[in-house]
């Protein structure tokens, strides 16, 4: 690194966010997770022993997964490699395992490599690791915001062990914020009372980078008071935040647990919580339609024959939903999201449903009752078809008729 390298980085840490220059150094100063790396944890103590295994943290944005890798880093002696899943593929990995290689055997030094945002590799990409993470020439950290269960190959998450972030609580949050008014502001006179601090934590959705970079975006846009103060009001924080976005992904995990809850609210008949859940997904900027369609099944999953008018208020809030669009129609969701989770439930049809299609599954090749086939030609009459019919009209509807194959007969479905 010549000169002018070491001065563009040295502009670059000066100017870098916030959020990137108050990151903890050590596990001490890691402010949440404490069910993970709290005191006496095993991922504390292999971190504190430099015997890692390999891992993978999954939890949302600002949880602190890529500030956990980077403790690591600071504490191990193994070399530690960053990597972008994002920037960075196969060619890039064979080289870094080739040097890897070299470590091991000419200094007897591991290697731990830490992929960043790992569900954006695909399979391909993910299986050139698995060999070397499998035979330990590699300790694989792992940083995703997507469920790895879907998102990492099973053979090589089953060489892994997951740990599950979670959101900072507000709690958490409001020390992070006092920290860095204490720390990287502590030449300015900030002014902000507590009633502000926890209404900016209770905006962030438990994302440290976004409360600290909104903090330093709030204090360096207020011009200070005739005192020198710069006070930082709740409005200041709001306009800050510029809160525009949700925790919610359309196609990640987090839009299936939403539309789940939707759907439970509703079968457990619990109105305000349906409401709740819709509006966390249309806000988000979810498809209406999509919404729409999901309460159709609901009206015939949940509710079904218990009030079959759930069915037409399910049909009618997706033509309703069509004709407007958002936001109009998001009242027209409302109230029907409303009425399925009042609505009387019923899943005799559902239930009975399926246990039609495993039979059907097992009885695909079953012949039809002779006296159930159409018979249009002489020689099938010839054959029987048709013969010992009993027409209904002519008959107590209760009469004993075979419908059902042979191999089903006198089967119940229906209660």
């Amino acid at each position: 690194m010549d000169l002018f390298d070491q001065n563009l980085e040295n502009n670059l840490a000066s100017q870098a966010p916030l959020a990137d220059r108050l990151r903890p150094k050590t596990l001490d100063d890691f402010v949440g997770q404490k069910e993970i790396i709290g005191p006496g944890t095993l991922l504390r103590q292999a971190i504190e022993n430099d015997n890692l295994p390999s891992i993978i943290f999954w939890g949302p944005p600002g949880s602190g997964k890529s500030t956990l890798a980077r403790i690591i880093a600071q504490m191990t002696k193994s070399v530690f490699i960053q990597f972008s899943a994002v920037t960075s593929g196969v060619k890039e990995l064979r080289e870094i395992i080739q040097q890897a290689r070299d470590r091991r055997k000419f200094n007897s030094q591991r290697t731990i490599l830490f992929i960043d945002e790992i569900h954006r590799w695909n399979k391909s990409q993910q299986d050139a690791l698995l060999p070397h993470v499998e035979q330990g020439l590699i300790t694989l950290i792992g940083a995703t915001t997507e469920n790895p269960s879907f998102e990492v190959n099973s053979a090589l998450l089953s060489r892994s062990r997951v740990f599950v972030l979670q959101q900072h609580s507000d709690h958490d949050l409001e020390m992070i914020i006092e920290r860095a008014i204490k720390t990287a502001f502590k030449h300015l006179k900030i002014d902000i009372d507590a009633p502000t601090i926890r209404y900016f934590a209770s905006l962030a959705n438990g994302d440290a980078r976004v409360v600290l970079n909104a903090l330093e975006f709030a204090v360096n846009s207020i011009r200070p008071d005739s005192q020198g103060k710069i006070v930082i009001t709740k409005d200041k924080i709001k306009e800050a935040l510029q809160k525009s976005s949700y925790l919610y992904d359309k196609d990640g995990e987090q839009h299936y647990n939403i539309i789940s809850a939707l759907h439970k609210s509703v079968r457990g008949g619990d109105a305000d919580a349906a409401l709740y859940w819709l509006s966390r997904m249309l806000e988000a900027g979810e498809d209406p339609l999509y919404v729409a369609r999901r309460m159709i099944r609901m009206a015939v999953e949940d509710i079904g024959l218990a009030d079959p008018h759930a069915l037409e208020q399910a049909v009618a809030a997706y033509q309703g939903a069509h004709f407007l669009g958002m936001p109009e129609c998001d009242i027209i969701l409302g109230q029907c999201i409303v009425y399925l989770a009042r609505a009387p439930k019923s899943v005799e049809v559902y239930r009975a449903y399926g246990q039609v299609k495993e039979d059907v599954k097992n009885t695909m090749d079953e012949p039809v009752p002779l006296h159930l086939r159409n018979a249009p030609t002489k020689l099938m009459k010839d054959l029987n078809y048709g013969k010992d019919y009993k027409y209904s009209p002519d008959y107590d509807w209760q009469e004993d008729q075979q419908y059902l194959p042979t191999s089903l007969k006198g089967k119940k479905y229906l209660d």
